[in-house]
């Protein structure tokens, strides 16, 4: 696995000028070096994907999408959306995803990756939209609070770059989500619990608050250059602003890349998780923050 190293103006800007009713909150400024992950594979639970984004013109998303999505709608400049949040590096910026179309990109992105190696499979241009479809709208109820749960749908793009105007679909080069969980009573770990009893409650206090970070793709055009490796550093960044000590992810046991990625990020394998997921063949990993 090759690496690269980043220096120099990459930042995480926390800004007072929060984005619509967003909090405001005070500004952070930070750099590091990172890895520069090699060509994943596919998971089980889709932790570290690659995926091309289809030419926005062609009738595949439009035949398949809600009617009132734009797909021609040009990225908003960083004066229009004024984020609290956003980590810069090189030509990308990592950042929440805030429109629809975003949210419909990174559904795509996903079912994309879902896919990339079944394509000899008979109608599998028809199970892609469906599942773009589905996890668009899945994405859109996790973000908006419908499950009951704190989500964020992370995005990079390409960083704006004067006389230079993107779509959507031609920005979003990488997504992966963040969700703010609680542990059962009981639980040590995210499912340590395999046998759930019927009424057992959530633990909803602060030291059993955690985060979760799952569906992280790369677009195949933007592979190799960083981008996991700082969408990781984003989300967990994101975590410990909002008071998290703790974040977990799951990955297959066949996924060296992966695991290699989450390991150089600073994830450690949770070893009295493995047993219990060995059926599954997967692990669990955590970072404290």
């Amino acid at each position: 696995m090759s690496t690269i190293s980043i220096h120099g103006p990459e930042f995480l800007t926390f800004s007072t000028a929060g984005f619509r009713n967003h909090k405001k909150s005070r500004t952070i400024k930070a750099s590091w070096t990172m890895a520069k992950d090699s060509k994943p594979s596919y998971t089980r639970k889709k932790e570290e994907l690659s995926v091309q984004i289809p030419n926005p013109a062609t009738t595949q998303f439009e035949s398949s999408t809600p009617s009132d999505l734009r797909f021609d709608r040009l990225q908003p400049s960083d004066q229009e959306l004024d984020q609290e949040k956003r980590l810069q590096f090189g030509q990308f910026v990592a950042r929440e995803a805030v429109l629809d179309e975003e949210y419909w990109t990174a559904a795509w992105l996903r079912a994309e990756s879902h896919w990339e190696n079944k394509t000899y499979e008979r109608y599998v241009d028809n199970f892609k939209r469906k599942f773009a479809e589905q996890e668009f709208n899945a994405i859109k109820r996790r973000c908006r609070g419908q499950n009951g749960q704190k989500c964020m749908c992370i995005v990079t793009v390409k960083k704006e770059v004067r006389n230079v105007k993107r779509t959507v679909l031609k920005s979003v080069v990488g997504t992966l989500d963040l969700s703010f969980r609680y542990l059962l009573h009981g639980e040590t770990f995210p499912g340590e619990r395999v046998k759930t009893p019927l009424f057992c409650s959530i633990n909803k206090t602060d030291p059993n608050r955690y985060g979760y970070i799952a569906n992280l793709c790369v677009a195949k055009s933007a592979r190799r250059q960083g981008i996991a490796s700082i969408m990781l550093h984003f989300a967990i960044e994101s975590a410990k602003s909002d008071g998290v000590e703790q974040v977990y992810v799951h990955v297959h046991r066949s996924n060296i890349p992966a695991q290699g990625l989450y390991q150089k990020t600073g994830f450690e394998m949770v070893e009295v998780a493995s047993p219990q997921l060995l059926e599954d063949q997967t692990y669990l990993l955590c970072f404290k923050t």
